[in-house]
């Protein structure tokens, strides 16, 4: 049974910081695309950043800069460290798993707000 299971989120004043972390089970992790995207009330879901396999990042160009998305293979685990928030960036952040077959985790809320 393949599962992502997504933590980290909560409210977070503009400027400040978060750590989202996705931890992987069932999946083959070393041959995926792991990726988080996210999704604010009535928008479409957007790419935030991906690791390849080989760890080759790419980022949006909203959060470049601000943003770090890394992984750890021997843990399973993808992590988004998320730097100088702002409010826009509040939205249900999703990991994603992507070989052969994509997976999506349930989400978490992240709320940049004072």
């Amino acid at each position: 049974q393949v599962q992502l299971v997504e933590s980290g989120g909560g409210l977070v004043q503009p400027g400040g910081s978060l750590r989202l972390s996705c931890a992987a089970s069932g999946i083959i992790f070393r041959l995926y695309t792991m990726g988080w995207y996210r999704q604010a009330p009535g928008n479409q879901r957007e790419l935030v950043a991906t690791i390849s396999s080989s760890g080759s990042a790419n980022y949006a160009d909203s959060v470049k800069g601000r943003f770090t998305i890394s992984r750890d293979k021997a843990e399973k685990t993808v992590y988004l460290q998320m730097n100088s928030l702002k409010p826009e960036d509040t939205a249900v952040y999703y990991c994603n798993g992507r070989w052969v077959y994509d997976y999506w985790g349930q989400g978490t809320q992240v709320t940049v707000s004072s």
